[in-house]
C-alpha cells in the first residue's frame, strides 16, 4: 500500500509538471501570436512599397 506522504509527493510533482507545461504553452502561444502580427505588418508594408513603386514608375517621377 502506498504511503500518504508518497501519494502527496507524487501529486505535487504532477501539479508542478502540469504548471510547467501550461506556462510553456502560454509563452509559445504568445510568441506565435506576436509573429503572426509581425507577418501581417510585413505584408502590408510590402504591398505599400509595391504601390509606391508602381506609382513612381507610371508617373515617371525619378526623385529620391
Amino acid at each position: 500500500m502506498v504511503c500518504v506522504k508518497e501519494r502527496t509527493l507524487s501529486m505535487n510533482i504532477l501539479l508542478i509538471i502540469i504548471a510547467i507545461i501550461a506556462i510553456v504553452l502560454l509563452l509559445t502561444g504568445g510568441f506565435v501570436q506576436s509573429l503572426n502580427f509581425l507577418l501581417w505588418v510585413g505584408i502590408i508594408l510590402l504591398v505599400l512599397a509595391v504601390i509606391v513603386w508602381l506609382v513612381r514608375m507610371l508617373t515617371g517621377s525619378r526623385r529620391v
